[in-house]
């Protein structure tokens, strides 16, 4: 019995455990009350609509489920940001799936609840997948308009990016399954087809107590902008249906019969399972964050038949770089290693710690897999770059600018994998958020930040105390564990995957058997877009 693998695989196990219990929470939207209400109305939920269009037994991966988390208390919290966003398939074509919760908030629009749905057209538009809207919202959330209204990130670039990606060639199909109200209304009608549920469905620019107000028309919301009304007469939608299920199966019925598309090329052969046992990620990863593991144990568990091609593995050994496959998918993965390792030239390196070698071995792996057109994964346990004179002597911010420079301009997709820390710079190199991944997950052992949370708790103690002495006040050694300990624990917070995940940092936390998975499906939905660009990544400093 190995008791350190046991304690791991047990807190693993846990913290996977308390995953599913919170998407399962997640998944109520706004609770069993407002559910059992939207239902008595005749209608599906915005799950129960995914689930009816997509199909039965086919891969799919939700983005943002998290978010808002934690977020708005002050105004009751907005679970999910208010939309379901799924990556499915519809009559075996891949799509992205964007439905509104009525149960939250009436489906109306939060700051977050935007990001979301743009983050589901980023999506669409990187990897040229056919989007479905299945709307049912009261539009904005008004107490909060000048936080989603005005800006370029806000409500209106939805609708800019319906006009943009029309004229991609990107598939677009809207159903309107309940109220689509003033600006919303412009998206499902901005779409190639707008199908509309008769009963329930109803889309206007001014709703009927506005009306009344600004011009002092009498008029109830179905005369106004009914299914009836919009089928008949304006014309402004192309199909009604008496029941959400009819709705959704035309939809699969369009599906059914769309043209195929050119694809990337990527190569793939059949699926293998890893030769090693999945299962044993759980015990593998240490409790003890601090602690060096090797990556390779992760990876060997990760990749098809537990096969590795490392490239340059006696060199830059905190990064390690090689091809593999991953669900028959060729892939090009850099892995902070998060052992110590020995540098015939430096001497002893720190696991998780990127160095000049290994930020150079880096950025030509990165540069050989974008001219062998073969997508990249960056699986991060990273401390950040490394510092102190010999280090700067040695030239690590221009190593370490390099690979940022050879990652940056990648033409090939890229996905990240946060595993464990993602710290400073180092979530930069790594491929973190602002670098464009075609899907950033994160396990839930990950942590992000600037810097780790004894660090930062230590800094920022140090920054206070100084302020408080300057204004003559004396700290008692109890005061400053107190201040110390009242830090950690907002930082802390800070810290958390889920922190993340409620603003969209990252767009999933999995459990870590579902990497493959994730992976797999990202990559075949990139494989819709084509590379048109070369690559070419400017002047770097050599």
């Amino acid at each position: 019995m190995n008791v350190e693998f046991n304690r791991n695989e047990d807190q693993l196990k846990q913290l996977s455990f308390n995953l599913t219990q919170k998407l399962q929470k997640v998944a109520l939207g706004g609770g069993q009350k407002r559910i059992e209400a939207h239902k008595a109305k005749g209608k599906l939920t915005a799950r129960e609509r995914i689930d009816y269009l997509l199909d039965k037994g086919a891969a799919q991966v939700e983005i943002g489920a998290f978010a808002g988390e934690g977020m708005y208390k002050e105004e009751g919290g907005c679970p999910g940001g208010g939309v379901v966003v799924v990556i499915g398939y519809v009559a075996g074509r891949q799509c992205v799936v964007v439905a509104n919760d009525a149960t939250v908030k009436a489906g109306a629009w939060f700051p977050i609840t935007a990001k979301k749905n743009l983050r589901a057209q980023e999506i669409s538009i990187e990897n040229k997948l056919p989007i479905i809207y299945l709307v049912d919202s009261a539009g904005v959330y008004l107490p909060m308009q000048d936080e989603i209204f005005p800006d370029k990130e806000h409500f209106g670039r939805i609708f800019r990016n319906n006009a943009v990606m029309s004229s991609m060639g990107i598939v677009q199909i809207s159903a309107i399954m309940g109220p689509c109200v003033a600006g919303g209304a412009y998206l499902p009608i901005m779409s190639d087809e707008a199908m509309i549920v008769n009963g329930t469905g109803s889309v206007f620019l001014a709703g009927s107590y506005l009306v009344k107000s600004a011009i002092g028309e009498s008029i109830d919301n179905e005369a106004l902008g009914g299914a009836s009304m919009h089928s008949e007469i304006s014309g402004v939608t192309d199909y009604k249906f008496d029941t959400d299920e009819e709705c959704l199966t035309h939809i699969r019925n369009i599906f059914d019969k769309m043209g195929g598309q050119a694809t990337a090329g990527f190569s793939r052969v059949a699926p293998a399972k890893p030769a090693q046992d999945e299962q044993e990620i759980y015990g593998l990863l240490p409790s003890d964050r601090v602690k060096p593991y090797d990556m390779m144990d992760i990876i060997n568990r990760l990749v098809d038949n537990s096969e590795f091609e490392p490239y340059k593995d006696l060199y830059g050994q905190t990064l390690i770089c090689g091809l593999a496959r991953i669900d028959g998918w060729a892939v090009g993965i850099v892995a902070n290693q998060r052992k110590i390792v020995k540098s015939k030239k430096t001497g002893m390196q720190m696991g998780g710690v990127i160095y000049s070698d290994s930020a150079d071995k880096a950025a030509r792996f990165i540069m050989n897999c974008n001219q062998k057109r073969i997508p990249l994964v960056f699986l991060h346990d990273v401390s950040g770059f490394m510092v102190g004179s010999q280090s700067e002597q040695g030239g690590i911010i221009k190593d370490g600018a390099k690979m940022v420079n050879a990652m940056s301009n990648s033409v090939v997709p890229k996905f990240t994998v946060i595993v464990g820390n993602s710290y400073g710079a180092g979530n930069y190199a790594m491929c973190g958020k602002a670098y464009d991944p075609r899907l950033i997950v994160a396990w839930p052992t990950a942590q992000l930040a600037v810097m780790s949370g004894a660090a930062a708790a230590n800094t920022l103690l140090q920054i206070q105390v100084a302020s408080l002495k300057a204004k003559g006040e004396v700290i008692t050694p109890e005061a400053e564990k107190e201040l110390l300990d009242r830090i950690k624990a907002r930082y802390e917070e800070q810290l958390s995957p889920y922190y993340a995940a409620a603003r969209l940092w990252v767009d999933a936390v999995i459990d870590p058997l579902e990497t493959r998975k994730v992976i797999s499906e990202g990559i075949s939905a990139a494989n819709h877009a084509p590379i048109e660009k070369a690559y070419n990544v400017g002047v770097i400093q050599v």
